[in-house]
């Protein structure tokens, strides 16, 4: 079969079909399709409008109620503040680009530590406890480094960006401005 995408269909009773099964299903079968890296979308069955960041967003939101948070509040609301600011689009580029840089370092992990597994599949409890014993700080330390270095790299980009404004606006005659300031003087 080709690699089709899923389509799932949310009806007005909030019940979710899925077209492929011919079923309906719940959130907690949506978050299966995305552990499993199903390719899937949720559209409304009346207007057609792809719901599917919303039904994600639905999923995040219950297991943030649940169990350990992956969000701290002051992060929530960090982001919260970029909504509407100058710098949201960058922010969901940094995020996304952030994210892909962990999930590629948690792939090397996972490729390191199948020396850990005896023949029939399983992790030898002591090796693993060992293996991640190093490979976490390890970790910690590689995304506190890619994170110092894209902060430094996007101060020095707003430092250019702020050089490049100054140049650009000193040509105009701005009241109080660099040459308003000079015509003053004179």
């Amino acid at each position: 079969m080709a690699n089709t995408t899923r389509l799932i269909k949310k009806y007005p009773n909030r019940r979710l079909y899925d077209t492929q099964t011919s079923s309906y299903i719940t959130l907690a079968d949506v978050k299966q399709l995305v552990l499993e890296s199903e390719d899937f979308k949720v559209i409304d069955a009346k207007s057609n409008d792809d719901l599917t960041r919303s039904i994600l967003l639905q999923i995040i939101l219950e297991e943030e109620a649940g169990g350990t948070p992956l969000f701290s509040s002051p992060m929530l609301a960090q982001v919260i503040r970029f909504y509407g600011h100058a710098m949201q689009g960058m922010m969901g580029s940094y995020l996304e680009k952030t994210m892909q840089a962990f999930v590629e370092i948690q792939s090397k992990m996972q490729d390191q530590s199948t020396a850990f597994y005896d023949a029939k599949g399983l992790p030898s409890p002591e090796l693993w406890a060992q293996f991640m014993a190093v490979q976490t700080p390890m970790i910690q330390t590689m995304m506190g480094n890619y994170i110092e270095q894209s902060k430094n790299l996007f101060v020095q980009m707003q430092d250019q960006m702020q050089q490049q404004a100054r140049s650009m606006f000193q040509t105009f005659p701005f009241p109080g401005g660099p040459q308003g300031a000079d015509d003053k003087k004179q």
